[in-house]
């Protein structure tokens, strides 16, 4: 898994390291059932400090793109794929609708609205 940041862009690093494992999984380079390197490796590997990759992988673990096992590590979940793909349509939507001038409480009242 070739992940790569850009430390000069607006977005904040763990949500980069948290995008960058959602476009893997979504693009195929990692399966469900995919095990991660390790968060060290992966802080090595992009330059940032560890916490930074946790906090992203905690991002994933919530949205249920990976699951994190005691003694296994942190694994892509079963239906990581499709979801992963979602998630980053939806927080393509929010910064739309943010650079729109729309409020989340906005986008949740046109959402229910077409229900």
């Amino acid at each position: 898994m070739l992940l790569k940041l850009d430390t000069g862009d607006a977005p904040p690093l763990h949500e980069q390291v948290a995008g960058a494992i959602r476009r893997a999984v979504a693009e195929g380079e990692c399966a469900p059932g995919d095990r991660l390197p390790p968060a060290r490796d992966l802080s090595r590997a992009l330059g940032v400090n560890t916490n930074t990759v946790l906090r992203g992988l905690r991002t994933l673990r919530d949205e249920g793109v990976l699951e994190f096992r005691r003694g296994r590590g942190i694994t892509v979940a079963a239906d990581a794929d499709t979801r992963s793909e979602l998630v980053e349509r939806v927080h393509r939507l929010v910064a739309d609708a943010a650079r729109a001038g729309y409020s989340g409480n906005d986008l949740v009242d046109m959402i229910r609205g077409m229900s």
